[in-house]
């Protein structure tokens, strides 16, 4: 979204229609010409571009941690209610690794599950539980150390290590030019 404006400005005679939506729609019979998704290398028949990396660490609020207690290691959060992303690999157990080490797999549960990963940020912010997220969804937030990252050196996630943001398409052979400006800017402007 903060990027909309600059693209409109660069390309003003592109219209865009944006369905922003965490529902893995169909491209072809969407009509949909481009798909923005966060997730590991995606499969299947769809092309793809690489757009960033994704990392994901887990966070909670300083008053949820004053009230509820230190959470030191991944294992405790096994103790607290987790704010879980509605997606399945999200809901049951987060995956952590560090440095070199075997990855371990900790149970979460919790009272609150969210569709929408902006919900789910403000849901931490209000100190309601820790909470798995992109980094780049919480960076302004940590940087004030609203919420803290529970665990700066350990790598976090609840499906692969290897995440990102990817370009979706349908087609390599027929790709209009209003995609192709769009896959470009977005890998220029996304991809640190």
């Amino acid at each position: 979204m903060p990027h909309l404006g600059d693209f409109h400005a660069f390309y003003p005679q592109i219209a865009v229609e944006l369905l922003p939506t965490d529902a893995n729609l169909g491209l072809t019979a969407g009509g949909i010409d481009l798909a923005v998704r966060l997730a590991s290398a995606p499969g299947g028949d769809l092309i793809s571009a690489r757009l960033r990396a994704t990392r994901y660490l887990v966070c909670a609020a300083p008053d949820y941690l004053a009230r509820h207690g230190p959470i030191t290691r991944p294992e405790d959060l096994s103790d607290h209610a987790c704010l879980r992303f509605a997606l399945p690999e999200f809901r049951s157990r987060w995956r952590f690794r560090q440095g070199d080490g075997e990855p371990i797999e900790v149970s979460v549960d919790g009272w609150l599950v969210i569709a929408n990963a902006l919900s789910l940020r403000q849901a931490a912010l209000d100190g309601l539980g820790p909470v798995l997220l992109a980094d780049w969804l919480v960076a302004r937030e940590l940087a004030a150390e609203r919420p803290v990252d529970l665990f700066p050196d350990w790598e976090c996630t609840a499906t692969d290590f290897e995440t990102g943001a990817w370009a979706l398409y349908p087609s390599r052979s027929y790709l209009p030019r209003k995609v192709r400006v769009m896959i470009d800017f977005l890998r220029a402007r996304l991809n640190t």
